[in-house]
């Protein structure tokens, strides 16, 4: 009977204390992501509201790891060209690098900058290049040089148009004009008559046009409501230029070294649920950023095929070059090209200008 009664009473009390202990405590792991635009920006905006919850609800599933983050936006610590440099030296642990400032030090990222005129859709675009990136080595490599991991890439818009002080129906009156841009789209307008690229960050381009330092301005729809673009630039000239990815996000590869494989996993199935993410909304919102526009006192007007046939077959061979510039340099730029144009053709996309065939021919 004192025996029953003994391991009756060790029972409770082991009962007792498994629902008095404290719970196992989750390993706490910081995490500093910066980037130079502002949290209004589409991107940086729903690293907030999608990859960071994402991120910790997988994480919570298994209860090994917590993060903590620790968001620094809009210039804070780095300045919009800065995002690359900054993870490089260690000031942000993870970034959202705008690869179009740095054609120099990540070059094969170019690779739907140097295709216009071929697809206007950030999915598909998105998914083309950073299959690219997981099929062939060179654009991690790069990264690798500036001392990070690639996680994804990411295509924000839906795709260029050119928005204009005065009226505009063509590129005939671009012709003598000045253009803001970021980066390799400056080079479309060597299609264009004494055209000429004036090099600035998306925050400037409002400045830019308002002050007469340009005619026009190139960048999206969402990015134009975004920074009320119609205020400045009240004509759109619908061209369709063609959707390019410019934000990869990259981690430190320091700090990478040093996260457990479970948090490694976890970064690198979110980063490409938050490319498709991205790049889902960029298309849901181009026409209510088109409407948006309009309602601002912007007047779209379309380019007619011809126009639009006319000025990329102006242009030089941009993806010719690329291509070369990475065979030169021991990279397999031309099969990554051939690559990227398959990709599209199979989505369904027609290029006005089918780069890759000339360059095989």
């Amino acid at each position: 009977m004192i025996k029953n009664w003994t391991r009756t009473t060790a029972i409770g009390l082991l009962a007792a204390t498994a629902l008095t202990a404290p719970a196992f405590a989750a390993e706490k792991i910081s995490a500093v992501v910066i980037d130079g635009y502002p949290a209004k920006a589409l991107w940086v905006q729903e690293f907030s509201n999608f990859f960071i919850p994402e991120v910790d609800k997988r994480l919570a599933e298994a209860g090994n790891y917590e993060m903590d983050w620790q968001e620094s936006y809009g210039g804070s610590i780095v300045k919009p060209k800065g995002v690359l440099e900054g993870v490089k030296l260690g000031l942000g642990d993870i970034g959202i690098v705008t690869t179009i400032f740095h054609n120099s030090k990540l070059p094969s990222q170019a690779i739907s900058a140097v295709t216009p005129f071929v697809a206007a859709d950030s999915r598909a675009v998105a998914k083309a290049v950073d299959e690219i990136a997981k099929e062939f080595p060179t654009m991690q490599k790069e990264f690798e040089e500036q001392n990070q991991v690639y996680l994804a890439t990411g295509v924000v818009l839906d795709t260029y148009q050119i928005f204009s002080r005065n009226e505009i129906s063509g590129t005939a009156d671009i012709e003598g004009g000045k253009v803001a841009g970021a980066g390799m789209n400056l080079r479309y307008l060597e299609g264009i008559k004494d055209a000429a690229g004036v090099r600035g960050g998306l925050t400037d381009f409002y400045n830019m046009v308002q002050t007469g330092l340009t005619d026009h301005a190139m960048l999206w729809p969402e990015a134009a409501k975004t920074f009320k673009i119609a205020e400045v630039a009240p004509y759109m000239l619908k061209a369709d230029l063609g959707a390019v990815n410019s934000k990869t996000v990259t981690v430190n590869k320091d700090y990478w070294d040093g996260l457990p494989d479970e948090v490694k996993d976890v970064l690198q199935e979110v980063a490409v649920l938050y490319r498709d993410h991205v790049a889902g909304i960029a298309m849901d919102r181009a026409g209510e950023s088109r409407d948006a526009y309009v309602a601002a006192g912007g007047t779209i007007v379309e380019m007619s095929d011809e126009d639009r046939k006319a000025w990329a077959e102006a242009m030089p061979n941009l993806a010719a070059e690329w291509a070369k510039t990475l065979d030169d340099a021991g990279e397999p730029g031309t099969e990554m090209l051939n690559a990227y144009m398959a990709k599209l053709k199979d989505g369904g996309f027609v290029p006005v200008r089918d780069w890759s065939a000339e360059l095989t021919n």
